[in-house]
Formats: C-alpha cells, sequence, structure tokens
C-alpha cells in the first residue's frame, strides 16, 4: 500500500468536515472526490462485516506482534513510505510531531500532548500486511443498521451484513445504551493504537485514540441509542481532539532530532521503555 493513497483519504476527511461546510454540502462533495478515495470507501464498506472485525479485535488484542517501545515504534512506522514519490511528504514521525505540537502550543495537558503522538501510530497496521481499508478510514458500528451519516452509505449494499435482517434494526445485537465499549466498531488503526496503549493511559486519551475517526459519532451525533453517560461525557475530549487530528497538518516539517528528548521524556513518564503491540 503506498502512503498516496492513504493521504488522499485524510485530505478527503480533512476537506469533507470542514466546520466552515455546510452538512447539506457534504454529498455534493463526495459526489466530486476522486477514483482513489472512492475506491478505498467501496473496499472497506464491502469488506468490514461483523465477524472480520470480531476476527482483528481477537487477532491483535493478543498483543503478540512486536514489543517495542512508543519512540522506537515511531521510528518503525517511518519506514512506511510512498515509493512512488518518497521526497514529497513528511515523514511518519514529522506527521505525529505536528498533531503533538499544536497540542502543547495551546497548553493542553501532558497526556493530551501525547495522545496527539501516539494517535497514527496504529497504522503500523499496514506494515503487518493489512489492506489500507482495514487500517484507515472514517469508522462506524457494525452489527447494526448502517446509519446514513456514514460517508458513502450506499456501498454498504455490497457488504454480506447489509442482507442479514437482524444486522439492520437501529439496535441490531446489541441494547439500548450499552456504551460503545460494548460494541464493534469497524476495524483500523485507531482500535489497535487503543488496544495498545489503552493500560497506560487516562480514559479521556483513550477516548481519544479508540475515536478519532468515528466521524459519525463525534460529527454526525450518530448511535445515540447505544451510548452511554461515559460515552457522552468523553465525546467532549474527542470533540476537542479532532482539531488537532484534522487541522495540524501544514507543509511545515518539525525538527525531529531537536523534539526527540522532550517526547522522549513524556513518553517515560506514562509508558514503561517497551511494551507489547
Amino acid at each position: 500500500m503506498q502512503i498516496q493513497a492513504m493521504e488522499q483519504w485524510e485530505t478527503f476527511v480533512k476537506e469533507r468536515y470542514n466546520p466552515e461546510r455546510k452538512k447539506e454540502e457534504f454529498r455534493q462533495y463526495d459526489a466530486k472526490v476522486n477514483p482513489v478515495v472512492r475506491e478505498f470507501y467501496r473496499q472497506n464498506h464491502a469488506c468490514q462485516t461483523l465477524e472480520f472485525v470480531k476476527a482483528k479485535k481477537k487477532q491483535y488484542s493478543a498483543l503478540n506482534q512486536r514489543i517495542m517501545g512508543i519512540w522506537e515504534a515511531a521510528e518503525y512506522l517511518n519506514t512506511l513510505v510512498d515509493d512512488s514519490d518518497p521526497d514529497t511528504d513528511l515523514s511518519q514521525i514529522q506527521h505525529l510531531l505536528q498533531t503533538a505540537e499544536a497540542a502543547r502550543r495551546d497548553g493542553r495537558p501532558r497526556w493530551f500532548i501525547l495522545a496527539g503522538f501516539l494517535h497514527d501510530l496504529g497504522k503500523i497496521l499496514c506494515l503487518y500486511g493489512e489492506p489500507q481499508w482495514a487500517v484507515v478510514g472514517d469508522t462506524f458500528v457494525t452489527g447494526c443498521k448502517y446509519s446514513d451519516k456514514i460517508v458513502f452509505h450506499d456501498f454498504f449494499a455490497a457488504n454480506p451484513d447489509f442482507r442479514n435482517p437482524e444486522l439492520q434494526t437501529e439496535l441490531g445485537i446489541y441494547s439500548p445504551h450499552c456504551g460503545l465499549d460494548n460494541v464493534h466498531v469497524s476495524w483500523g488503526h485507531d482500535e489497535y493504537i487503543y488496544l495498545v496503549t489503552r493500560a497506560y493511559m487516562p480514559v479521556e486519551a483513550q477516548y481519544m485514540l479508540r475515536y478519532h475517526s468515528f466521524h459519525p459519532w463525534h460529527r454526525e451525533g450518530a448511535y445515540e441509542q447505544l451510548c452511554n453517560q461515559q460515552d457522552r461525557e468523553m465525546l467532549y475530549w474527542v470533540k476537542e481532539f479532532n482539531q488537532y487530528d484534522l487541522y495540524s497538518k501544514s507543509d511545515s516539517a518539525p525538527e525531529t532530532e531537536k523534539l526527540k528528548p522532550y517526547y522522549l521524556d513524556l513518553i517515560a513518564e506514562f509508558f514503561p521503555k517497551q511494551i507489547c503491540w
């Protein structure tokens, strides 16, 4: 998988969810999206079944892929390069630092800054051989009716779960207000970095990491029927984080080596030298 395709998806998300864009303009914008992004969503919506998500959560919950430290993981992610044009884009570490540094400049708590650095580390799934549609994308709930707030909603017609009536009711397999922790959100880098870091980060950061791509929930208000009181309280932090996730990236490259001592110290405040991935 090439980084160029991933960055096209990220650009699409940033522009689609621009806070100045009116919601009625979303579908007009979606209709003009480039073919690479459209094909990504077609595969994502067709392949992210409930059983696929449950299998991936079981596979990666074992945390038996690697043993490494947080900065080491960022350097590992940095080996993911765009073979078609390796000189035009910032490194993966620089992308992580942009988000974290934006939060740092605004005086956010140290755990918030660290979450900014961590949030895309789950993309190392690409280096494990996972396809792009199982690494990035706007996440959504599987196991119940697909919300019409999900981008390219029509593509779900190709998903086998779409033809299962039990999985296409408002609650599906879930009970009212069971809490997002008890539902199966589509698989990707958000869920993976949450699984890896949840034992070390405060609950606010856990929500930010786990749901930063869950735009149908935190931007569109979908899935209220599944949310509990904790979800509603943590929604504030997910929204606060979203501005740094989507709108902190620029062409200005952070000075990685200059910033490294600060982040090594920050990481050591929350994590041991090595953790299981």
